[in-house]
């Protein structure tokens, strides 16, 4: 069964997708040390994740696909701990750690990330495995296998992925390769990051707003291509929303989806240009960004995933940012989940999204889940499927 599972991380993301075909891609990380603590009520994100996971013939677990979204903390957070890192040869039964077969990574999102903050030890080991991924396939070009694979999301600056056309996607292309292979129930739209723009003075104004990868993707299930989409955004603010709304306001239908992952953790940043904390009401959201992230299909879900949402000053999670997708949700006759409240504050739990032929729907969604609102917790009517 095709599925899409939340993972309760805070302020964080850690999300994974299940394939009709059964390949699993896991975006983002964020296994706190608390949650690896027996002595500590943290959902331990970690053991869930493992349980979901298969081994291969060497006795290893593995993930098929991991795509980091952007090197910050929270998501990235664990990776060193808990997944293999070099060669698939070293990896090791008694440490027992997670293979990544593909890694989907942006050298985009790493530039702009390291020349505005410094990396944590995470988000560099990530950027090293990439390096010498791409090493031994200029090395061994159509000789890379489990463990040694990587797929570059984003042509890089200065002409630094030429030659790496078969494992690159370019911003705006369709992709619907798995760990090197065709899959046929997955389509997936890179829609970010962009290419550094010919205009300095707009690229400037993209690169002090956090830069993420995107994606729309496109699942099969029970026989139908297009069954459920999900758009995932990582920390992208609002300038990169408002500026695909500029890209892509013709044809809105690569937009649209029945599952968003609302950027940031429910960050009013994704919105709107205005600072919560000094205008409050006053703040105004971006019409251009609200557009591109209002794109919804009938009943469509979305999903914060974030700490569970107070009418304070914090952002994230920002109640006013919340009160924006409830909205959206509301228009769609969809649902908003906070992931930290599901099913309570308390006690939160994975949640998990199954997808049939008429769109998703929340698996065993216990009766007093009162983390979400509105309707459409039953997945899209057929008569409101379009594109």
């Amino acid at each position: 069964m095709t599925g899409i599972l939340f993972f309760p991380v805070g302020n964080g993301d850690m999300t994974l997708i299940e394939l009709q075909s059964g390949k699993r891609i896991l975006i983002d990380v964020d296994i706190r040390a608390a949650a690896d603590s027996p002595d500590d009520e943290t959902f331990d994100v970690a053991t869930a994740l493992r349980q979901r996971l298969t081994r291969d013939s060497y006795g290893r677990l593995f993930v098929d696909a991991f795509l980091l979204t952007h090197p910050d903390k929270d998501h990235c957070t664990g990776l060193r701990n808990h997944f293999h890192l070099g060669p698939p040869g070293e990896w090791s039964s008694k440490a027992d750690k997670i293979l990544i077969r593909e890694q989907w990574s942006s050298p985009i999102v790493f530039r702009r990330a390291s020349s505005q903050h410094v990396l944590c030890d995470d988000a560099k080991a990530w950027c090293a495995e990439a390096r010498r991924r791409v090493r031994m396939f200029r090395e061994t070009p159509g000789a890379i296998g489990n463990g040694d694979r990587i797929l570059i999301l984003g042509e890089d600056e200065d002409n630094k992925t030429e030659g790496l056309e078969p494992i690159l996607v370019r911003t705006g292309e369709l992709f619907s390769r798995v760990n090197g292979q065709y899959d046929s129930t997955l389509e997936a739209r890179l829609l970010a990051p962009r290419p550094k723009s010919e205009d300095d003075e707009e690229e400037e104004r993209r690169s002090k707003n956090h830069s993420s990868t995107i994606i729309n993707f496109q699942l099969a299930s029970q026989g139908k291509a297009d069954a459920a989409r999900f758009l995932s955004g990582g920390d992208a603010e609002v300038a990169i929303w408002e500026s695909l709304w500029e890209l892509y306001n013709a044809t809105p239908e690569l937009l649209r989806y029945d599952i968003l992952q609302t950027p940031h953790h429910c960050s009013w940043h994704s919105l709107s240009y205005d600072s919560w904390s000094w205008y409050g009401e006053k703040a105004r959201v971006n019409e251009g960004a609200r557009k591109a992230l209002g794109q919804t299909r009938q009943g469509a879900f979305l999903v914060a995933s974030s700490r569970a949402i107070k009418d304070d000053e914090n952002d994230p999670p920002c109640i006013r940012a919340k009160r924006e997708y409830v909205s959206i949700a509301n228009e769609a006759k969809g649902s908003f989940t906070c992931v930290g409240e599901y099913p309570s504050e308390k006690a939160p739990e994975i949640l998990e999204f199954e997808i049939v032929d008429v769109g998703p729907r929340i698996k065993s969604k216990p009766m007093k889940a009162a983390a979400v609102v509105g309707a459409g917790s039953v997945g899209r009517s057929p008569l409101g499927h379009g594109t």
